[in-house]
């Protein structure tokens, strides 16, 4: 799982390298630098929702929760 999000993730990224995802338990977080988190979350926060649909329909039933967190 953790696999398909870092695809979509460094697919948007211009410099993904910059991004770090990370899972703790059933929360996968991804921290993005400021001046990508436009891309990452989209108007009115389209991108992020379909993020959290795919990677939950890839999911098989197990409850995920996938925060997109900005660090400087």
């Amino acid at each position: 799982m953790e696999d398909l999000l870092k695809f979509i993730v460094e697919n948007l990224a211009d410099h993904p390298e910059n991004i770090v995802i990370t899972r703790e338990g059933d929360d996968i977080k991804v921290a993005v630098p400021k001046a990508e988190m436009g891309k990452f979350i989209g108007k009115q926060g389209r991108i992020a929702k379909a993020i959290r649909t795919i990677v939950k329909a890839s999911a098989k039933g197990e409850r995920i929760r996938v925060d997109i967190v900005e660090v400087e």
